[in-house]
């Protein structure tokens, strides 16, 4: 005798029954299947075409599909070490105009900071002087070239002359590159024109990271001011334990994720591998370029990532993940039954599931099914449970 049989679809409720026999005696013969033991005759259900196609179900077959074989890893979001910038100083000083922000995106060439010291202008009146030292030992060397070529004054005097010239050269030479290192143009400096302070810019173009000074405060030759990250070319450093190694090559693909989020896998490959072995953890270094630059600002270096890096591509026998349902620890999927014409008539059967990947699930025990069994892959759901 025939049941009725609920399926939690608001559309069916309304507009349908569904009929679920117990092995009446004219139900229609099941499949024919390689191996008995999985078959569930006690579920077998039958559904009208209006049925069928109110709740756009669908037919289909176990096919191949391509599942990857991965290899585990763990590692950093991390930025090329040009794409780092330390911003100190080489002159002692106090800050001022520092208006940054952590996170703060600035250009390259952009004033970070102010830097002044009243001991810059004794920088440049020392340059200043000998510059005009130089014009005096110039003319002065010169002239006792020539008299001692023409042998009219002693070679002492040359000597002389030369030294006090050539020394006074050097310093000028010298003070003129630390005038540059301040950040001064020293074609500009002038007795006019003295500066007590003097900019700082950035280096690099990128976000700032971190501060590490105040407003007023001094800070003493090589103290990092500022860093800098540019995180256009972000990359991953990745471990992998020295037993896996020679299953790694340059190009495979790598599906990374941050763990403990919702997030989707993001794509990237294998760059390069590192030939050192850590001797404390026993991995490898994995670098992984981002397939796509523009993810590269979802993510900040130090961030922690989990990767799998496909090694090989195994076809195995698969149905779509819709196909198959779990109830009570126990995967099942729908096998089509001969029926009368524009019916359909469903029987449960057990399967193993393996990998579930791509909106593909491996069927370990495949054999068991005949290959042209046709199966339920789209709506088994509201059927079974």
């Amino acid at each position: 005798m025939y049941k009725l049989f609920v399926v939690p679809f608001l559309v069916f409720a309304a507009l349908y029954g569904i009929g679920c026999t117990s092995t009446p005696e004219n139900a229609p013969a099941a499949a024919e299947m390689t191996q008995e033991g999985n078959q569930e005759e006690d579920f077998n259900i039958h559904i009208n075409a209006d049925q069928f196609s109110a709740a756009a179900m669908k037919l289909g077959k176990m096919e191949d599909h391509a599942f990857s074989s991965s290899i585990r890893a763990y590692g950093t979001v991390d930025v090329p070490p040009q794409f780092m910038a330390s911003v100190s100083i080489y002159y002692g000083g106090y800050i001022r105009n520092l208006n940054l922000l952590p996170g703060q995106y600035v250009r390259k060439g952009q004033l970070l900071f102010v830097l002044e010291n009243p001991d810059f202008i004794q920088m440049q009146q020392d340059y200043l002087e000998a510059q005009g030292q130089l014009l005096f030992l110039k003319g002065d060397y010169e002239r006792q070239k020539t008299l001692a070529n023409e042998n009219i004054a002693s070679q002492k005097n040359y000597l002389k002359a030369e030294s006090d010239y050539q020394v006074t050269l050097a310093s000028h030479e010298a003070l003129k590159k630390k005038i540059g290192l301040l950040g001064l143009d020293p074609a500009q400096v002038t007795e006019s024109n003295l500066q007590t302070s003097v900019p700082v810019m950035a280096p690099i173009a990128g976000y700032i990271t971190t501060i590490h000074a105040i407003q007023g405060a001094y800070v003493h030759p090589a103290d990092i001011v500022v860093t800098i990250t540019n995180t256009e070319h972000i990359h991953l450093e990745l471990d992998v334990y020295e037993k896996d190694m020679y299953k790694i090559k340059t190009e495979q693909d790598i599906l990374f994720r941050l763990p403990d989020s919702n997030g989707p896998d993001y794509a990237a490959e294998v760059h390069l591998i590192g030939k050192e072995v850590d001797t404390e953890k026993r991995t490898i270094s994995i670098h992984g370029h981002l397939k796509d630059d523009k993810l590269s600002t979802l993510f900040v270096p130090g961030m922690y990532v989990e990767a799998d890096i496909i090694t090989d591509q195994v076809p195995c026998r698969s149905l779509p993940e819709t196909a198959v349902v779990k109830a009570e620890d126990t995967y099942y999927v729908l096998v089509q039954q001969p029926s009368g014409q524009g019916d359909y008539n469903f029987m449960r059967y057990r399967v193993q599931i393996g990998k579930i990947e791509g909106g593909y699930a491996e069927i370990l025990n495949a054999g068991d099914f005949d290959p042209d069994a046709v199966i339920l892959i789209n709506g088994a759901f509201n059927l079974i449970q």
